[in-house]
């Protein structure tokens, strides 16, 4: 059985950005990394249900919980050593927030760790301002501050669901290289 470290954090706090520069520094041949959206999407697309990330996000809450039941499935069959799950710890839907790894996920994946990526609010705005490849809802500062405090609460309820480790590493802008050490650094650890 493969382990599973869970990257997470607020749209437009660099949780792939960082990933993926971590990744660079500790080799790709190391490692392979599931994005749970994507998982979710290639079910979706096969039921006939959407074809990109925001019509998913957009769909009922009994859709969106088969297809995370569904991708959780794929993903826990994994055969590889070591399995990064790059995902969000909420989703914010129409009718509220959604646990991005409800219990049947956090249960099927068992992660030994939950990384939680944050950057200032400020800068997270900015970000979101900026990324031209998403339609991203437009949220206040405020707003923000709670989607962050929302996502470590429930990493901490993930964490206690599943034995995990809660590390919260801070993206601020011009410190990719210095985020990216630190996920390496925790990487090395878990040898």
């Amino acid at each position: 059985m493969a382990d599973i470290i869970v990257v997470t954090g607020t749209p437009g706090a660099g949780k792939t950005t960082v990933l993926m520069a971590a990744i660079a520094k500790i080799g790709q041949e190391k490692v392979k990394v599931i994005n749970f959206a994507d998982s979710m999407l290639k079910v979706g697309e096969s039921l006939g249900l959407g074809g990109n990330h925001d019509a998913i996000r957009k769909l009922p809450t009994e859709q969106q919980r088969d297809l995370q039941k569904r991708a959780a499935g794929a993903i826990a069959a994994e055969t590889f050593e070591k399995v990064i799950v790059d995902t969000h710890c909420t989703i914010n839907t129409p009718e509220g927030y959604l646990p991005g790894m409800p219990e049947w996920v956090v249960k099927a994946l068992n992660p030994r760790v939950i990384v939680l990526v944050e950057a200032p609010p400020e800068e997270i705005s900015g970000r979101r301002q900026t990324d031209k490849s998403r339609v991203r809802d437009e949220e206040d500062i405020r707003y923000i501050l709670l989607q962050q405090d929302i996502n470590r609460a429930a990493a901490f309820a993930y964490a206690a669901l599943s034995g995990a480790t809660v590390k919260i590493i801070e993206n601020r802008n011009n410190k990719l290289e210095d985020a990216a050490d630190e996920f390496k650094e925790l990487f090395e650890r878990l040898k």
